[in-house]
């Protein structure tokens, strides 16, 4: 079945989207921080050995791995919103199922529902380009995008109190409230999208990418367990290698393919997603290694013997930083453009592990490094989603911004295996008792100062954007949208829809088809029967316009991909005869 754009304007968003869908955000991110104060205790609380307690977390970040592109993908198809709702939905009944068990493998199958929530981030994010206007978008992604960072510092404390004076069921029974009350903020005040992607859901590449992205993740979150040279570790990288190779080229001849590898394959889309891989890496490190630091008995030398409670509020700031440097990143983003903002949250964040390695003596010298570290990946974080917007056509942002928080979430496993096994190998045995490391700690932050290299040196070659031309950032209607100037569409068709005799038409419905017939953009012409429309590339295109009254036209163009707008008017036919 093909789905078209509704020819009505999108619904103006009230001001209360932006925050309800930032408090959708920090509801996942809570639920994936859930157990992180009662790592530890896990398999004495489930009856069962370490090996088998780690599956209750590895199983939220594979089905959130699968989950957050298909969303994406269901969401450009069939309504960001309802998609937004079903992940809530499903994450409060997988909370529920885990509030009512202390069995292993019904845990494992709740964690696994809840962790279907992680396709909210790029839901929220989608439903924002569609609804807000331009001025108000860079800060209402930023803030979006860095959710995860602001819960999980939120989170860290407040489950810790709770772990420390109720039972740890209470945590479920908590998450699975901030759910519903996530749900009704959303069913109350966030509107559904009108935009739709064109064609239908690909299953078989859903199927695809779900089972590349668990064979490649299982060896990654298990490999220290299972022996990174094992025939079982190396036998799932080599089978995940095979399938994503197989998914590629099944994707390739697919009209309307789950993720469009093409638009991939862009310049700054890879880069982009490269990028997002190396702070995804960097994000996680100071989440795993302060904590640590922090509750280590004093008697270590270097450990600072403080509660988990106390620990959690130490770590915080990492979270809060991340949240206030959404308007800052807003600012700087206009003025210099999202390439320059995410080079400079990069460079904080080095700064912030290089600070950190003489660091390590007191609480608050951790509080300052969480200080400069949300700062830095507050920033990082905020201009992903903006790169990746600017980059792709309106009707692919869910998917695009799907596969991107997928990057990021390949980089905290990537982080969470490796420096677990620093720390394991570099761990001091006290009293039979194993300790991480101040060594283990020091190699950890070198691990993700030279990933913040890498990432840096990814985004040196993205190539520049004017601050005030990104392309694709839809106003709050297409009305609003055709308000602009022409002049600012620094890479798409301009013109003038007019009538037989040379008359401007008003409202009349202008699409841009890609070569491949799909949607790559749409608006309606203003009252003087100005349109514009800016490309995702340069090639050859089909306009296509319509308006009451008039026969359709459909005129072939070619955009040279230059920065600059084509100057195109559509004269629609003589007037239709009514029937």
């Amino acid at each position: 079945m093909t789905h078209t754009p509704t020819d009505q304007p999108a619904r103006r968003a009230s001001g209360a989207v932006v925050p309800v869908l930032a408090f959708a955000g920090i509801v996942v991110a809570v639920m994936q921080t859930l157990l992180v104060p009662v790592i530890k205790d896990l398999p004495q609380l489930l009856a069962t050995e370490p090996s088998n307690a780690t599956w209750v977390l590895t199983s939220t970040l594979l089905s959130g791995a699968v989950a957050t592109p298909i969303m994406g993908r269901l969401g450009d198809l069939y309504g960001k919103r309802r998609m937004l709702i079903l992940s809530l939905a499903v994450m409060v009944v997988g909370a529920l199922v885990s509030a009512l068990t202390s069995d292993l493998i019904v845990m494992i199958v709740g964690r696994t529902l809840q962790g279907f929530a992680m396709g909210a981030i790029p839901l929220g994010i989608g439903l924002m380009r569609d609804m807000l206007p331009r001025e108000k978008l860079g800060s209402a992604m930023a803030l979006m995008s860095s959710s995860i960072g602001v819960g999980g510092g939120l989170a860290l404390p407040a489950a810790a109190l709770v772990a420390q004076h109720a039972n740890w069921h209470t945590l479920f029974y908590g998450a699975a409230a901030l759910g519903v009350v996530a749900i009704a903020l959303a069913l109350l005040v966030v509107p559904e999208s009108p935009a739709r992607a064109e064609g239908s859901f690909d299953l078989p590449g859903a199927l695809g990418l779900s089972t590349g992205l668990v064979l490649l993740l299982l060896p990654i979150t298990k490999g220290s367990d299972w022996g990174w040279t094992s025939g079982t570790t190396l036998g799932l990288f080599a089978a995940a290698l095979v399938v994503l190779l197989l998914w590629g080229l099944m994707e390739l001849r697919v009209a309307a393919p789950l993720v469009d590898l093409r638009t991939t394959a862009r310049r700054e889309v890879l880069l982009t997603n490269l990028a997002s891989i190396m702070v995804g890496v960097s994000f996680y490190v100071v989440s795993l290694v302060l904590p640590q630091l922090l509750q280590l008995p004093a008697a270590t030398g270097y450990g600072l013997g403080r509660s988990m409670v106390v620990a959690g509020l130490c770590v915080a700031p990492l979270g809060l930083t991340m949240m206030f440097t959404a308007p800052v990143y807003a600012r700087l983003s206009a003025r210099y453009g999202p390439k320059t903002t995410l080079i400079l949250g990069l460079l904080i964040i080095a700064a912030g592990y290089g600070g950190g390695l003489g660091l390590m003596d007191a609480a608050w010298q951790t509080v300052v490094t969480s200080v400069v570290l949300g700062a830095g990946i507050g920033l990082a974080y905020s201009s992903l989603p903006a790169l990746i917007v600017g980059a792709v056509p309106a009707s692919e942002t869910g998917a695009a911004n799907g596969l991107n928080t997928l990057m990021r979430s390949i980089g905290t496993s990537v982080s969470s295996a490796v420096i677990g096994m620093v720390l394991a190998n570099t761990a001091n045995h006290v009293g039979g008792t194993a300790f991480p490391s101040l060594h283990g700690f020091h190699v950890s932050f070198l691990i993700a100062t030279a990933a913040v290299a890498v990432g840096l040196l990814l985004a040196l070659f993205l190539p520049g954007q004017r601050p005030s031309g990104v392309p694709q950032l839809r106003a709050s209607s297409e009305e609003d949208a055709n308000l602009e100037r022409a002049e600012e569409v620094l890479r798409g068709f301009r013109g003038r829809v007019l009538d037989a005799g040379g008359s401007p038409v008003a409202r009349a419905k202008v699409t841009l088809i890609d070569r491949r017939g799909r949607q790559a953009g749409a608006t309606v012409s203003a009252e003087d029967g100005s349109y514009a429309l800016a490309v995702p590339a340069e090639g050859a295109y089909v306009l296509a316009a319509k308006a009451a009254g008039h026969a359709p036209l459909a005129s072939s163009a070619t955009h040279p991909g230059a920065d600059r707008p084509v100057d195109l008017d559509l004269s629609l036919p003589g007037e239709t005869v009514p029937a």
